[in-house]
């Protein structure tokens, strides 16, 4: 009788193991998301890259996971993509002296994940990037730094409707295509 139970408990617990095994349900850390953006890397070879059908570049693979798209990347080891946004942005400034309209392109390290986000947030990126105009002033946007300091607030603010709406900024930088400060 004791063996018979012994028996039982021993087929039992041999099921549940197998059950947690099979589904999992002891794996150490957390799974990887497979919608995350990853980081491209640098081939050995400068291999251009093909244009897609309707003339827009291929999207990138990427192959290496990050824990935050805040983490500061090594320019030499991956793949930079740039986007240009098609619409230019025009805005009056702050100091009610004029209007600034720029025309901007936006670089990743990411792969295809980040330009596809991009593509699918355009209406609060162009919003966001809207009011950061509007909170400029021209004598500052006059300098050089003025400029620069426009670039990484854009940034800033485009990574922030990313993470909010996709979970995932991903841009490295803003340029300017070009800028009219009137």
């Amino acid at each position: 009788m004791i063996m018979a139970g012994v028996g039982v408990v021993a087929l039992i617990g041999a099921g549940a193991a197998g059950g947690v095994f099979v589904t999992g349900g002891l794996q150490s850390g957390p799974t990887e998301d497979p919608n995350r953006p990853k980081l491209v890397a640098r081939s050995k070879d400068a291999v251009p890259v093909a244009e897609g059908g309707d003339g827009k570049p291929v999207l990138k693979v990427g192959t290496v996971s990050v824990k935050s798209d805040g983490d500061p990347v090594d320019p030499k080891k991956y793949e930079i993509t740039y986007f240009p946004i098609e619409q230019t942005f025009t805005a009056n400034l702050a100091d009610g002296g004029g209007f600034v309209q720029v025309g901007l392109s936006l670089s990743t390290y990411f792969d295809g994940k980040v330009i596809a986000n991009i593509e699918r947030q355009l209406v609060p990126i162009r919003s966001a990037v809207l009011l950061t105009l509007s909170d400029q002033d021209a004598a500052v946007l006059s300098t050089n730094e003025g400029k620069q300091q426009l670039q990484r607030k854009l940034t800033k603010s485009i990574n922030g409707v990313l993470r909010e709406k996709e979970g995932f900024g991903g841009i490295e930088n803003v340029y300017f295509s070009n800028l009219v400060i009137q």
